[in-house]
């Protein structure tokens, strides 16, 4: 299952850790502030996810590790829930769905008591990196899809993109960005994949129905897949 960035120690305290990372990396600053190909990158990734979503007026709408609500509000006449481990995401997220149809539960997906085939659809985007044990998360958005659901996950190519920042650095560009190039807070990642690692992870529950990546397929820094039980 890919690599490892580091040891994902038993017992971490994964509350702390978010909450740590939603404080140097404010959720609404990254959306609304970082540099022009950091917002055209994310700007594709919330295209797909709202493509491969559909119509959602009416349906039942879960989004596991909801951040500060960027993706959810983009479902205004669905019913929203909002799932994160953090008090610090889930109240910026309560102040971006003021006015939603829209539920916030706080923990761990995988240990709450929510019954089988809860939902609709299912978002879960750039987060299974950031969880000690990636497969439970992918089997309780099994368990909690509905038979005709569909569910968008999507992960950071880590490979690509540290490649990347580190041509960037040697640049005269890294030189003028320094600190800014550290977007998102990838040291906080415990799993790293390639797109073609990550579906296979994905096949061991899921059928994956279509896939993309932005900013482009030549350009695959955000890889978005859309799949349906098997």
């Amino acid at each position: 299952m890919g690599r490892t960035h580091e040891q994902a120690p038993e017992g971490l305290d994964v509350e702390a850790l978010n909450d740590r990372l939603a404080r140097e990396h404010p959720i609404d600053a990254y959306y609304e502030r970082s540099i022009l190909p950091i917002r055209l990158i994310e700007k594709g990734r919330l295209a797909i996810i709202r493509r491969f979503i559909g119509p959602a007026d009416g349906l039942d709408l879960a989004e596991i590790g909801s951040g500060g609500g960027h993706v959810l509000r983009m479902f205004p006449r669905a019913r929203i829930t909002a799932i994160d481990v953090s008090d610090v995401f889930l109240d910026t997220a309560r102040k971006n769905l003021a006015g939603y149809d829209a539920r916030f539960l706080k923990g761990e997906v995988d240990k709450m008591d929510l019954p089988p085939g809860s939902f609709d659809r299912i978002i879960c985007t750039e987060v299974l990196e950031h969880c000690v044990d990636p497969r439970a998360i992918l089997r309780t958005i099994a368990r909690l899809l509905r038979p005709e659901g569909a569910a968008v996950i999507t992960i950071p190519n880590d490979p690509l993109i540290l490649g990347l920042k580190g041509f960037v650095r040697r640049t005269p560009v890294g030189w003028a960005l320094r600190d800014r190039i550290e977007w998102g807070g990838d040291r906080y990642h415990l799993h790293t994949w390639t797109p073609a690692e990550f579906e296979r992870l994905l096949g061991e529950f899921f059928r994956v129905t279509h896939r993309a990546a932005s900013p482009s397929d030549l350009l695959p820094i955000r890889a978005c897949f859309r799949c349906v039980l098997r």
